[in-house]
């Protein structure tokens, strides 16, 4: 009985996959792929920048003891 629900559950999940999922084109992934990788460059530069912000002041703040 569990290896038939598991083989229904199966199936439903191909032809849910197949038929009723909305697949992007291949323009649109190329798109999201460029929006996502401009975002994480930047946030990456913007983490490089509050670093090296923080390892100046407390650098500064070292040098008084």
């Amino acid at each position: 009985m569990a290896k038939s629900k598991v083989v229904i559950y199966l199936k439903e999940s191909y032809d849910e996959l197949m038929h009723k999922v909305s697949w992007p084109s291949w323009s649109e992934l190329q798109g999201s792929a460029i929006v996502v990788s401009i975002a994480s460059l930047i946030i990456a530069l913007v983490v490089f920048l509050i670093d090296e912000v923080f390892q100046n002041v407390l650098m500064q703040f070292y040098k008084l003891f």
